[in-house]
């Protein structure tokens, strides 16, 4: 195993299979850069509570218009939800795009069904950066007995272009019989 030259006790590097094959000088700035992003670190006690991350992006989200198969929101990339480049997090960006799915869906599937989110699908185009207000526009392209389709646009409020875009299927529990 190659021996990086940096303190790593207790850290993801001193916990982790290197590879003997990659030179120094990369471990050391690959260790950098995963300390540098959070990888190594630890989570707060005050973060360790239910829907903490729910709570976080929901505080984010402010809902524009509600129509029968549409819901469009506004979010605020705010720090708190960007990463180490400054731009809106992936993470993030996913369970926004999940929460409005789910709100988009309701407005078109009956409270007596429970949704199961079996696929979500996104593709990043560009970047949100840090500040940024993105308007986000679901719309439920199919929706029968057993499933739901709902897919995304994610803009950016000040100058309109498509930065990403969401497609989520929900399957209806219990499934219907035939």
């Amino acid at each position: 195993m190659a021996k990086p030259s940096i303190a790593l006790t207790e850290s993801f590097a001193s916990k982790a299979t290197i590879s003997e094959d990659i030179p120094e000088e990369y471990l050391n700035r690959l260790l950098k850069f995963l300390e540098r992003v959070g990888i190594s670190g630890d989570v707060p006690d005050h973060c360790n509570t239910e829907d903490f991350y729910s709570n976080i992006i929901g505080g984010f989200l402010k809902h524009l218009a509600i129509l029968r198969g549409r819901v469009t929101c506004l979010v605020s990339v705010k720090p708190a939800v960007t990463n180490t480049f400054g731009g809106f997090h992936g993470g993030a960006i996913a369970s926004v795009a999940e929460a409005v799915a789910f709100a988009t869906a309701r407005t078109i599937v009956a409270e007596d069904k429970e949704l199961f989110l079996g696929e979500l699908s996104i593709s990043y185009l560009s970047t949100a950066p840090k500040n940024a207000e993105v308007i986000v526009d679901g719309s439920v392209v199919r929706s029968g007995r057993n499933i739901t389709v709902v897919e995304q646009e994610f803009k950016l409020k000040k100058t309109g272009n498509l930065v990403y875009t969401a497609r989520a299927t929900f399957y209806h529990m219990p499934v219907s019989k035939l």
